[in-house]
């Protein structure tokens, strides 16, 4: 798989034997000094502590989601509260219910149209998971005796190196084990915590087992 490159213009160019070419490593140094900078500006508008991670430390690809952040998050309101760079076609409720890995910041900045309703409980999604366009991830249902108010919260908790297909819903309390796959335009009513799966349908359920870590390339950097 194409790691990204230390200056975000293309892949790794490598010399005999696989070791990094003169001008490469030259390049990956370059850029390393500027990335104390980048970061200190970077912590005016956003988390530093989120400003890590393959996409900052060796790429120019999250710095460039960090100005279109400050455009449309901080002056224009897109998701003005979150604490990271997030895309103006994605929703996030609140920083501090969503937990992911440094190097899947990349899952909030494709234009997309995700939705994360996470104000009344936490999401938890694993390392190396995928999530495809208008997926929906929710924490809280509204009250069918009274649509006004919604239903307590329950916690979202998705593995590591799971697949969640395009169109699909994820809803309350569900739980789903590291490496479960989940189709396109499923709706997750219930948890599947034991992985290595794959599930479908509205309802989903169970359609497949996989071979344990028949997944684990998702853990790879992306």
């Amino acid at each position: 798989m194409t790691q990204p490159s230390g200056t975000g213009t293309g892949p790794v160019t490598a010399g005999e034997g696989g070791r990094p070419t003169a001008s490469r490593t030259l390049n990956q140094r370059l850029f390393s000094l500027f990335v104390p900078a980048f970061r200190a500006v970077g912590g005016i508008f956003f988390d530093r502590k989120r400003l890590v991670g393959i996409y900052f430390d060796d790429s120019t690809v999250g710095w460039k989601w960090v100005l279109r952040g400050i455009l449309f998050q901080k002056i224009l309101g897109f998701n003005r509260n979150i604490s990271w760079p997030v895309s103006p076609l994605n929703t996030v409720s609140i920083s501090r219910n969503l937990e992911f890995d440094p190097d899947d910041i990349n899952m909030f900045n494709e234009m997309s149209g995700k939705y994360f309703q996470n104000f009344a409980a936490p999401i938890r999604i694993g390392k190396g998971t995928w999530i495809a366009s208008n997926v929906g991830i929710i924490t809280a249902n509204h009250d069918p005796t009274d649509l006004n108010r919604h239903l307590p919260g329950q916690e979202v908790v998705i593995g590591e190196a799971c697949w969640i297909g395009m169109n699909a819903m994820i809803l309350p309390g569900v739980h789903l084990g590291p490496r479960t796959i989940v189709g396109a335009g499923s709706v997750v009513t219930r948890s599947f915590p034991e992985g290595d799966c794959v599930v479908v349908g509205n309802p989903a359920r169970l359609v497949r087992t996989l071979a344990p870590g028949q997944a684990d390339d998702g853990l790879t950097p992306k």
